[in-house]
Order: structure tokens, then sequence, then C-alpha cells
């Protein structure tokens, strides 16, 4: 925690906008320092999630990544994911987010398919209220990983934001 709170504001933030890409996320986490453990970090970043505004949450969407598969997903399975995403993408306006941090890689193509069908079926505003969710858990884990030492937070099954 130490080096979390005593590093320069603007390293900082880039660290952070790689765990979401919102810059009044990042802002607000960054400037409510220092924070006694990492419990009181990960609240505070959780509270300043929940707290993103709809243009907020539109531009941290724009910068996700689709999640990635396991190397050895064979192309059928490929080309079912890509048909979902499309049909997603087409009714949402961006790309599908879901943590997938605590599945099992046997279980990821499963669990990501039957996700993206379900959600599908949702209205605009419902979808809006889960993929903020979705951001604000990869969010955590991200960050999670970046405390624990991995100097950035791209060590969840969704990598971070492109260009961050």
């Amino acid at each position: 925690m130490e080096h979390f709170n005593t590093a320069p504001v603007a390293e900082l933030r880039r660290m952070l906008l790689s765990c979401l890409h919102s810059p009044r996320w990042a802002r607000r986490v960054a400037d409510h320092r220092p924070y006694p453990d990492a419990d009181a970090l990960l609240a505070a970043a959780d509270e300043a999630a929940y707290d993103l505004t709809t243009a907020d949450l539109a531009e941290a969407l724009a910068a996700e990544s689709l999640p990635t598969l396991p190397a050895d997903t064979y192309s059928a399975a490929h080309t079912a994911l890509s048909a979902a995403h499309a049909a997603y993408e087409a009714r949402f306006g961006h790309v599908f987010v879901i943590c997938l941090d605590d599945t099992p890689q046997a279980e990821i193509l499963d669990r990501l398919l039957a996700a993206i069908r379900s959600r599908l079926t949702n209205d605009p505003e419902e979808e809006r209220v889960i993929a903020s969710e979705e951001l604000r858990r990869l969010a955590r884990g991200r960050l999670v990983n970046a405390l624990r030492g991995a100097g950035n937070c791209a060590t969840s099954h969704n990598a971070p934001a492109p260009g961050t």
C-alpha cells in the first residue's frame, strides 16, 4: 500500500486507467489517498465505479477489449462467439464485458457463450446496469492484481483497455 499511496499522481492514474479506462474514476481513486489498507482502497474504487455517469461508462466500455479465450478453443466456438459478439455490439453499441476472474479455464467458453446469449435479451437500460457492474468487478480484480505486484492491471481474463 505504501507504493500506491506515495506514487506520483500521473504514474498512479496511468496504472488506474489500465484497470478501468475512466479518467473520472482514476482521478477520484487517486485523489483520495492515502488509504490505510487494501480493503479501504477497494471500497473507494467500488464507490467511484458506482458513481460513474452514463458518459463515463460509455467511455470505459469503448476502451474495453473482448474477453480472451483459452488457446485450445476450437474454431467453431470462435465462430459462435464472434457471431454472438457482433449481435451484442449491434444491439447495445459496445463490446460485451464480463468478469471471468473466478472461472476455471475449462469453463470460460461455456460461461461466456451462456452469458452473452442471456444478456442479448436484456433491454438497453438493464444491460447498462449489468455492464456497469461487470466493469466494476473487472476494475476491482485488475486493481487487486496490481497491488500484488503485477505493476499494472493487465492480469485478468479481460485485458486492460488498449493504449493504457
